[in-house]
């Protein structure tokens, strides 16, 4: 058995937000948007990827927007690598992975 037949699979999305926004402030506004808000994989210097379920990058994509009005949708993407390889500002504000 897969891990993608365990867990499902995963859609990641890239934005451009408000420079200003952190990772922190990006979830707490998602929170009072959303009941269950999607996983924030990074936020940093105008750059976010969202993690969500492949049925959901619809909803994420609308519930970003009401959250900052000035975040836009770049690219959806079903591995974090390949968006980290086409915008270089997202692979250099990759969080440090804690051992």
């Amino acid at each position: 058995m897969t891990v993608k037949e365990k867990r499902g699979r995963r859609r990641y999305i890239a934005f451009t937000v408000d420079p200003r926004m952190t990772k922190d402030a990006l979830i707490s506004l998602l929170r009072k948007h959303s009941g269950a808000p999607p996983y924030v994989v990074q936020c940093a210097e105008g750059w976010a990827i969202v993690r969500c379920a492949p049925e959901e990058t619809d909803v994420v994509i609308s519930l970003m927007l009401l959250t900052d009005p000035s975040s836009v949708s770049l690219k959806t993407s079903g591995t974090l690598s390949s968006l980290r390889e086409r915008y270089a500002e997202l692979k250099r504000l990759r969080p440090v992975r804690k051992a």
